[in-house]
């Protein structure tokens, strides 16, 4: 069989109709202990213009036997199996040897030979081969496919790309064990009804060809999970592709599709959607639906209104620039609590809603070219906004000079209203209570859903509501602005503001449920009253955490309300069990924790966080939490209550100096933000986190990548942008087998190893803004494959 494809490399060679990029071989038993067999898994047969580094035809001698699975990988690095062939003016196409159709039978010199012959050479028996699966034509100007194809009937890979093909064989769809078929960069109208009948098949690209529609019984591919049908002249999708429940990603831009099938949000497993560049009008209203959904992309559409996304929680990317949209619906900012990428470039916007401030993971928001004329000062609470881009804009609310200095200086200035907004409010006496609010909110709480501290049967729930909410936010406030007079050296009140709504009322109350208790022989000391205690609780504003009150005669503090109730009788007692000692709980934020599973309090200024708060984020199951934009200075120690629940941990933006070992009982983390901050290290601890996918540490003062961070072997993602790192240590990336993305721009690095282009695994490298000369500027703007090219040729045979 070896002497059948040397043949054929030789005869396609010698034509000038293709160039020949390596057979490799590879074998799964072992003729001895170091010796294995030569057995054909891949067979690659590329013409000189599918990748910019085949523009330069070689012919590579095989010189090591082991699989390859595309046609990337069968590139040699070492300059010394390389062949020049002259340039010369490509003759006619040659057509496929017929002997590739056969090329899984034995051979004849195999079939004849005697068994002495075959002991001498066992590893060419035919009972020692093993049969094709991955066969690359791409670049070829193939004009068809011979019927003889169904012959590789263990193919799983079959790689058709960039040929002249018009139409593909009936036959094709006898390969049922075809798993990936690339169709792309060809002339073909449509694909054979057999092909849809092909079972395993899962990945199908047939961008860039000449469809007008898709077959309606795409829809039988029922294993298919990427599709991309990008660059054709498709105006319409077939009413059954509902039916690709498994399909994670719908590539269709420049098309021209009008209108979107209903049954498209049937694809519950949908993560990516591209749409760009089509004729849409509308989006379907029922895009909840598609809740898996991560990534939408429309740009340069027809578009006139955005739907709420009412469901869409998973979306992280929401891409719809170029349109002719005029308002963000308020309903869209509330229900996409993930989104962090929100493009909204050359629209008819005239208007960013208040509501922009609920997109609290926002990271990058576009709205260049539209004719917004006010910025709300909403934006400044938008703890992880790095990007705003509002040029293009008739803003006269904010100088020009300010605009053009970036993103920064906006939300500075932004922030800076928004707190002389405060003061112009006269202070906290001055403030209206936000009780009603509160009250209104509670009615809105599902049924059941009360404080933990408030409403027995026997007070008037409304008025009891408004009359303790108001009377904490009048001490919280006397407390906050003691805290800043101390600060400051001003002298200090002596009394702290009573609510008399309150003050009266609810001595009124007690009096109640003291009458009530004494007909059950109730014991103040065994109620641990203590009426003298005072205590402070700075973090008073933080979501859900109450202010510690002084204590007032006649007033029940949270304990004793508790111990209280235990002697009264059941019909007084109150709905719902206190389970947090000293920490009132707003019940409109539970309620909130619970339906978004989420912990976030960003700037607030805190410098320490109340184990409380993560009592009541554990109790709720909350699993993602995030403190960004504070002044800790390290990680909470309350954070350990949660180690078995956090999915994803933000904390970057604070001046977190040391990371505490305790990071390695978050056993199920798989993202960790901690750029901004103070870090040179992170604890060797942190091995041990092996569900950890993607790790943010820009903007550190590390020198190095952290030793620790080697160990993660399901790391993907790694971002170390703009610290000191001076080298990279290639040895230990490459234990990091599933790194795909590594962020290493305006470090100092001084040299690139060139050993670094062997580690395939990587497709996203950033090495932009380093001291190092090799490889040039040009090189790096390429993108990551020429880098790695680059650095693959100057590896030292």
């Amino acid at each position: 069989m070896l002497a059948d494809i040397f043949s054929m490399c030789r005869a396609l060679a010698a034509r000038g109709s293709v160039s020949i990029i390596p057979v490799k071989i590879a074998s799964s038993r072992e003729r001895s202990k170091t010796t294995p067999r030569k057995q054909l898994t891949s067979f690659c047969i590329c013409g000189p213009h599918a990748h910019p580094r085949r523009l330069r035809r070689r012919y590579y001698q095989i010189r090591e036997f082991q699989m390859a699975s595309s046609g990337d990988e069968l590139e040699s690095e070492d300059p010394d199996d390389e062949l020049e062939l002259d340039d010369q003016p490509e003759a006619a196409a040659a057509p496929i040897p017929e002997r590739l159709y056969d090329i899984n039978d034995a051979d004849e010199d195999s079939k004849t030979a005697n068994l002495e012959a075959l002991t001498l050479n066992e590893e060419d028996a035919w009972w020692n081969q093993q049969p094709l699966n991955n066969l690359d034509l791409s670049s070829n100007a193939l004009t068809h496919i011979s019927p003889k194809i169904e012959n590789l009937n263990t193919l799983t890979v079959l790689q058709l790309h960039d040929n002249a093909l018009v139409a593909l064989p009936p036959q094709i769809g006898k390969l049922e064990k075809l798993v990936r078929l690339n169709l792309s960069h060809n002339k073909l109208r449509e694909l054979p009804p057999d092909l849809f009948s092909l079972p395993e098949l899962r990945h199908l690209n047939i961008s860039h060809n000449e469809f007008i529609e898709l077959d309606p019984d795409i829809s039988n591919l029922h294993m298919l999970e990427f599709l991309d049908a990008s660059n054709n002249n498709i105006k319409s999708l077939p009413g059954g592709i509902g039916f690709l429940v498994r399909l994670t990603a719908l590539l269709l831009p420049n098309n021209h599709i009008k209108e979107l099938p209903p049954d498209i949000v049937n694809m519950r497993s949908l993560q990516k959607l591209d749409l760009m560049k089509n004729d849409l009008v509308a989006l379907p209203e029922d895009m909840g639906l598609l809740r898996k959904l991560q990534c939408l992309y429309v740009q340069h559409n027809d578009i006139k209104e955005l739907p709420s996304f009412e469901g869409n929680e998973s979306l992280n990317e929401l891409h719809a620039s170029n349109n002719f949209i005029e308002q963000v619906p308020k309903d869209l900012c509330a229900n996409l609590p993930h989104l962090k990428i929100f493009d909204l470039r050359d629209n008819k916007i005239s208007e960013i809603p208040d509501e922009v401030h609920l997109l609290r993971n926002l990271t990058r928001l576009d709205v260049t070219n539209n004719s917004i004329h006010q910025l709300p000062v909403a934006l400044a609470h938008l703890a992880h906004l790095v990007s705003l881009q509002v040029e293009g804009n008739p803003i006269k609310s904010i100088r020009r000079d300010i605009i053009q200095c970036g993103t920064t200086r906006i939300l500075k200035t932004l922030q800076e209203r928004a707190q002389a907004k405060d003061r112009q409010g006269g202070g906290a006496e001055a403030q209206t209570c936000p009780a009603a609010v509160e009250c209104q909110a509670q009615s809105e709480l599902p049924a059941g859903n009360v404080d933990n501290y408030r409403h027995h049967q026997h007070v008037a729930p409304v008025q009891a509501n408004y009359n303790i909410e108001c009377q904490r936010q009048f001490q919280s406030q006397y407390f906050m602005q003691m805290q800043q007079q101390e600060e400051q050296q001003l002298p200090l009140q002596q009394q702290p503001p009573q609510c008399p709504v309150y003050y009266g009322q609810f001595t009124h109350q007690a009096e109640h449920l003291n009458s009530q208790a004494s007909q059950f022989q109730f014991d103040p000391q065994a109620a641990q009253f203590n009426s003298q205690v005072t205590q402070f609780n700075p973090y008073s504003q933080m979501p859900g955490c109450g202010p510690y009150m002084p204590e007032q005669p006649n007033q029940l503090n949270y304990r004793q309300s508790y111990a209280h109730s235990q002697l009264l009788p059941p019909h007084i007692l109150p709905q719902r069990e206190p389970n947090y000692s000293a920490c009132a709980v707003q019940s409109r934020w539970v309620y909130k924790l619970r339906h978004t599973r989420t912990l976030a309090v960003n700037l607030e200024g805190l410098t320490q966080v109340p184990d409380q708060v993560f009592e009541v984020a554990a109790a709720e199951n909350v699993h993602v939490v995030d403190f960004a934009r504070n002044q800790l200075k390290q990680l909470p120690n309350g954070l350990q209550l949660m180690s078995k629940l956090v999915t994803e941990l933000v904390l970057s933006q604070n001046a977190i100096v040391v990371v505490q070992p305790f990071i390695s009982q978050f056993t199920r983390i798989s993202y960790l933000n901690l750029s901004n901050n103070l870090l040179t290290d992170l604890p060797h601890e942190f091995g041990v986190l092996n569900t950890l996918r993607e790790l943010n540490i820009g903007n550190n003062r590390l020198t190095f990548i952290p030793k620790a961070l080697y160990e993660l072997q399901g790391l993907e993602i790694l971002l170390a942008n703009d610290n000191h790192i001076t080298a990279l240590n290639v040895a230990g990336l490459e234990n990091m087998g599933r790194l795909n993305t590594l962020d290493l721009r305006n470090n100092d690095i001084e040299s690139i190893p060139a050993i670094l282009g062997n580690l395939t695994n990587i497709k996203h490298l950033e090495l932009i803004g380093n001291p190092f000369r090799q490889p040039r500027h040009q090189i790096l703007m390429k993108g990551t494959d020429a880098i790695m090219s680059y650095l693959r040729d100057r590896i030292p045979t």
